[in-house]
């Protein structure tokens, strides 16, 4: 991808809009009352919850913060073994039908002829580079993902074939598009691509979403938008609808399709996430190409490391008093990080605290099981988690044949 583009030019639309139809296919509806949030004037309102769920969302907030559960997630975190924290893979040395490996931020992605191997480490990824390795959150990653897969059927199709180990996802080839599809219910972020970021510097007009003046931090958003990006080098750069037209890295009806899959996408996890006392603020979405010529989604869905959630029921109260939202996601390791050093500048970034390792460890398997309403399985360790990889992938790689 040519790398001449200014950011300017990557900020403004052309003069002739290119203008397509983004009404969503529809998900079905949410199976119990939950808690929404609705414009009005520029501030946002709240639905109440039905009873009991509304005292059930209440009480997430001490589960995240203080509770027995979180004291024994955070005793195995600081009792893994060293070696069980999954930082590095190299499968093709030890799965004979695996040929090659490309490593990305967190997934190594192995080729083995007709199918994707994708293993899902515990690498931390932000500000475009690794920052730590977060003990479970690979694990915790790729069973999010599978979830959503299995519950977004009805939307869009998805690349998986299968799930041979909780950090691993055996995926269809396909031909992936080069743009990351950014959707976005919430003013706010700290990373330079970040809605806030970009429109605190005065930009009205983001990747052809013109924005009203007199927005503040944190603010819903009186629609969900779209905010495409795609590589140049090692970062993320915004890019217009029509930029992705004209430079061909999508045609007009591939673009068309996805965006509604996306909005669809994000309409559906944005009413989930409610139901379980959540907000859904913005996350991405990749999709691929199969040989059939269908569209499908692949990477991830809607997990803590693509995503940004927030406490509902405290996000009112907060939100009009000036205060961040409680956040479920990786956003205050970011923040440490940009309150620590230049995370886009310096060579050599600080470790990060050990208490905020295991904290954002912890708020992963929480977001985990508070989606699923399932229990996170903490893996026996006396196996190293490499040896456990190699081995089911083998197993399944053999079954497939």
């Amino acid at each position: 991808m040519s790398e001449s583009m200014s950011m300017a030019a990557a900020l403004n639309p052309p003069k002739t809009p290119f203008k397509i139809n983004l009404t969503p296919v529809l998900p079905p509806p949410p199976t119990s009352s939950a808690l929404t949030f609705k414009p009005n004037n520029n501030f946002p309102t709240l639905c109440a919850a039905a009873q009991p769920q509304q005292q059930e969302h209440a009480a997430l907030l001490d589960t995240l913060l203080n509770s027995t559960r979180k004291n024994q997630v955070l005793h195995s975190i600081r009792t893994t073994s060293p070696f069980n924290c999954l930082s590095e893979t190299n499968l093709h040395h030890t799965v004979p039908a695996l040929t090659s490996k490309t490593r990305g931020k967190v997934r190594d992605i192995y080729d083995s002829g007709e199918y994707l191997v994708l293993v899902t480490t515990d690498r931390q990824s932000a500000f475009d580079r690794v920052l730590a390795s977060i003990p479970f959150k690979g694990q915790v990653l790729n069973q999010t993902s599978l979830w959503w897969f299995e519950r977004t059927q009805h939307i869009t199709a998805n690349a998986v074939v299968s799930t041979p180990d909780p950090n691993v996802t055996i995926a269809k080839k396909c031909s992936v598009f080069p743009v990351e599809f950014v959707a976005r219910g919430f003013v706010t972020g700290s990373t330079d691509t970040s809605l806030w970021t970009v429109y605190n510097k005065g930009i009205r007009n983001y990747c052809g979403n013109a924005l009203p003046d007199g927005l503040v931090k944190n603010q819903k958003l009186a629609k969900n938008i779209l905010t495409p990006t795609t590589k140049a080098a090692d970062h993320d750069v915004p890019v217009t609808p029509d930029e992705i037209i004209e430079r061909g890295l999508m045609t007009r009806a591939d673009y068309e399709e996805v965006s509604r899959k996306a909005l669809s996408l994000f309409e559906y996890g944005q009413r989930v996430a409610s139901e379980h006392g959540l907000i859904l603020v913005d996350t991405k979405y990749e999709f691929g190409k199969a040989e059939d010529g269908s569209i499908m989604l692949i990477d991830e869905v809607h997990t803590p490391d693509s995503s940004r959630y927030w406490i509902a029921n405290s996000y009112l109260e907060r939100f009009q008093n000036g205060l961040e939202p409680e956040n479920v996601d990786k956003e205050f390791l970011r923040l440490w990080f940009k309150n620590h050093c230049n995370p886009y500048e310096d060579e050599v970034l600080p470790e990060a605290p050990e208490d905020l390792v295991c904290e954002l460890s912890w708020r992963y398997i929480f977001l985990y099981e508070t989606i699923t309403k399932s229990k996170f399985e903490v893996l026996s360790s006396e196996e190293p988690i490499h040896e456990r990889i190699s081995r089911n992938v083998a197993s399944a790689l053999a079954s497939l044949k």
